[in-house]
């Protein structure tokens, strides 16, 4: 397992090398002048010339690239123009805003998506399967910012059950003493059940709109791979050897199927890293997606960089993660592994 995990980081080290070249090359063609968006409508031709040259961009693209690539070795992923802070700084206080964000709308989705696809796959025609495939309809046609907007209006507008979409915390409420940064855990661990309840009434608008974009492809898969399975021989030869059906469910057939439910996992969270830019606009969550964002509106390139660079970052270990779970959930992959 360990020579397969160590395989897998070589691997991903040329992917995570294409990655800073192309959102390097990308934020230098994007339109727009970063010295003269900071410089002011008002600023003379020598002030934009001088920021230019302070900002380094009057050097070649070579220049530029080199200079990136040294920074990255030392960890520094530049300063951000818009705050003034490192983004390596910047990110560190946003990013688990973000992940705990993604992490509530996956488990959700996932609570809710594989019990639906197993109960879709062993009731075909019912009205359960019907209903799967209304929720992968649905979730796959809705935009993500287009349900944000709806559950805002009912829940907010007109129910009232919900707070105002502002934010990870209300303004009466404080934020509990940082362990992880997530403000459900944190919370939790402080003992501060009103601030767990705070945190927990702003999160499940967001939470339950990236559960519903995600809930269509889980879904689908759960529902086909569970069909293929309880098609297989053995699942056939375990009825006949006389087990109960709730064994040859879960011990045979879940178990089975789960594999290409887990491989889909990878693609889906790719899904929720771009949905997430649009649900924090549309929550005001101060995630790394709205501070992408906000950036690449004042052409100011280190947080985008920086916010590619994570964002793959993330990913890699996600699927360095999924590859592990392969060996727990199938022993014969950790052999052939």
């Amino acid at each position: 397992m360990l020579r397969t995990l160590l395989d897998r980081l070589l691997t991903t080290l040329p992917a995570l090398a294409g990655v800073v070249v192309v959102s390097f090359l990308l934020t230098r063609v994007l339109p727009g002048d970063t010295a003269a968006y900071f410089a002011g409508p008002a600023a003379t031709p020598q002030a934009i010339a001088q920021i230019r040259t302070e900002l380094g961009l009057d050097r070649s693209l070579p220049e530029q690239f080199a200079r990136y690539v040294a920074d990255l070795a030392r960890g520094d992923l530049g300063r951000s123009l818009t705050t003034g802070q490192p983004v390596t700084t910047d990110l560190g206080s946003r990013l688990p805003a973000s992940a705990e964000l993604t992490l509530v709308g996956l488990v959700l989705s996932l609570l809710v998506a594989i019990p639906l696809g197993v109960a879709a796959a062993l009731k075909q025609g019912s009205l359960v399967d019907h209903a799967c495939r209304v929720v992968a309809t649905a979730g796959v046609s809705l935009p993500v910012f287009f349900t944000g907007l709806l559950l805002v209006y009912v829940f907010y507008f007109v129910l009232g059950w919900a707070p105002a979409p502002l934010g990870r915390l209300d303004a009466f409420a404080s934020p509990p003493p940082t362990r992880t940064g997530f403000f459900l855990i944190d919370s939790l661990a402080a003992g501060d059940a009103e601030t767990f309840r705070a945190a927990l009434s702003q999160i499940a608008l967001p939470g339950l709109t990236l559960a519903i974009f995600a809930l269509a492809p889980i879904a689908r898969i759960t529902r086909a791979a569970m069909l293929a399975v309880l098609a297989a021989d053995f699942v056939r030869t375990a009825r006949a050897a006389g087990l109960s059906r709730r064994r040859v469910v879960v011990t045979y057939a879940l178990r089975n199927a789960l594999l290409p439910v887990v491989t889909t996992l990878g693609m889906v969270f790719s899904f929720l890293l771009g949905a997430n830019v649009l649900v924090e606009k549309v929550f005001a969550w101060p995630g790394v997606g709205s501070y992408a964002v906000e950036a690449l509106i004042a052409s100011d390139f280190a947080p985008v960089q920086g916010f590619v660079l994570a964002m793959a970052l993330l990913y890699t270990v996600l699927n360095l993660m999924i590859d592990l779970a392969y060996g727990l959930i199938d022993p014969r992959v950790r052999g052939a592994a």
